[in-house]
């Protein structure tokens, strides 16, 4: 293997066998070998994967839930063996899959922190050497002596993922364990990510977050029911997988083919360089039967048919019903992929089926996770419409900018009038649409909102060279 190549994945199947009933795999064992299959079906997990990683890279593996993401890492760090094909490593493994799993919760925090360290390939002297690091940065005082059966979960993986992070590895193997801790304990566990990523070692890492593979990774790999789809600028593979995820069922299909087409004509063709065969971007085998109103590769808003809420839910209505809420750009053209710091119109119509007296309207925008990011109403309470009689209809312009960060976001809509002296939403909609704002890299903002921060930078050069 080259010197250059830290791992070296060939042609990589994994297969399960999978039984009806538990007895089967009974009968399986008593079985002569020409009739052990009889018992169980196959499930391939991994389906002939190949690709390389060079030193010092940052690689990034996505896919949905069941793809063969976990499966993969657990046997580039050899905890599980390949059906057929192979990988080759170079250089000390720390793998943050399943944290403390190697540990005893007889034994003292102390303990289990000299047996995983060896477990993970370092000697009694090493883990000396490191031992008061990795206190520190679990964090957990006193405890450290303590039997860690007596530990809180939060402790327990606290003090797992201290002791594989200080192994000092050439390649570091991360399987969702980011999200361990508390909120100032990610944070550390980010920035011990980043220092490791920094002194040259190679990163691989499965994560959901398509902000976290476009921050942290050189390189994407797509996964989807045990195929390699894509692989390439982190920017492009996210948007393959977000069209992936979002795709109606009944084109799902044809994404996965347009995608594996281009993949294995670049290897045909391409194959003299491994680490950076099959790139693609995000409309890659597309153009035959997906066509688009706009092309988003010029920076332009566009409509995503397969962006639709999973979690709408409608409020009773007590005489008013909201109807097609979108999002729109100046031009009247409705969108759903959004061009950050552009300016939209989210606007939706309103039946009276009964009059209404003291009537506003409403619009929320949301984060993935639910949180309230910001909206507004259409007037305060002592300016909102006096009267509208019923079989009146309303239709409702809110022009906002988006000044979030990329990722999905959703969209409530609301209707609120008086019903005696009770003011209440006469109908409403939650998460009734999705849109989304793509992968930015140049972004220098951070957090939800962008409030188009301006930097400016001054150095005192005198100070400066007399400080040398």
């Amino acid at each position: 293997m080259c010197s250059d190549v830290s791992i070296d994945v060939e042609r990589v199947e994994k297969v399960f066998p999978v039984y009806s009933k538990p007895h089967h795999r009974f009968f399986q064992m008593l079985s002569p070998a020409s009739r052990k299959q009889r018992w169980f079906h196959e499930f391939h997990a991994l389906k002939g994967v190949s690709f390389q990683v060079l030193r010092g890279e940052t690689v990034g593996i996505i896919g949905r839930n069941g793809s063969g993401k976990s499966t993969l890492l657990q046997i580039i760090c050899g905890t599980l063996s390949a059906s057929s094909g192979s990988v080759r490593t170079h250089g000390r493994i720390a793998a943050l899959l399943e944290l403390g799993a190697g540990f005893n919760p007889d034994f003292t925090g102390r303990e289990n922190v000299y047996m995983n360290g060896t477990l993970l390939g370092l000697s009694r002297e090493e883990v000396d050497a490191r031992f008061e690091r990795i206190v520190q940065f679990a964090d957990i005082g006193e405890f450290i002596e303590q039997p860690v059966k007596s530990y809180s979960s939060g402790m327990f993986v606290r003090l797992a993922f201290a002791v594989a992070i200080h192994v000092e590895p050439d390649i570091l193997i991360v399987d969702e364990a980011l999200s361990v801790g508390d909120e100032a304990f990610q944070r550390k566990c980010y920035a011990r990510i980043e220092k490791i990523r920094e002194e040259g070692a190679t990163i691989i890492f499965v994560s959901h977050a398509a902000s976290t593979i476009l921050e942290l990774c050189n390189r994407a790999i797509l996964l989807d029911r045990g195929d390699m789809l894509a692989i390439g600028e982190p920017k492009a593979v996210v948007a393959c997988y977000q069209k992936l995820l979002y795709a109606p069922a009944d084109r799902a299909q044809a994404l996965r083919d347009g995608y594996l087409a281009v993949l294995h004509s670049k290897e045909a063709n391409d194959g003299a360089d491994p680490a950076r065969e099959a790139e693609v971007g995000p409309d890659a085998g597309l153009d035959a039967f997906e066509p688009r109103p706009v092309d988003a590769a010029k920076d332009e808003a566009y409509f995503d048919p397969g962006l639709i809420s999973q979690s709408a839910i409608r409020y009773e209505s007590h005489g008013a019903v909201i109807d097609d809420p979108h999002i729109e750009t100046l031009a009247g053209q409705r969108v759903n992929v959004l061009v950050p710091g552009n300016e939209y119109i989210y606007t939706y119509r309103v039946d009276f089926e009964r009059a209404a007296t003291g009537v506003r309207f409403g619009m929320l925008i949301k984060a993935l996770t639910g949180v309230e990011l910001g909206g507004a109403v259409s007037s305060n309470a002592h300016d909102s419409l006096p009267l509208v009689e019923s079989d009146r209809q309303a239709t409702v312009r809110f022009r906002f900018r988006a000044m979030v960060a990329p990722g999905m976001y959703f969209m409530n809509a609301g209707v609120i009038g008086r019903v005696g002296e009770e003011e209440l939403f006469l109908d409403r909609l939650v998460d009734v649409i999705a849109f989304r704002i793509p992968p930015d890299p140049g972004r220098i903002a951070t957090g939800f909102v962008d409030f188009s921060v301006g930097v400016q930078i001054e150095m005192d050069l005198e100070q400066a060279r007399v400080a040398r």
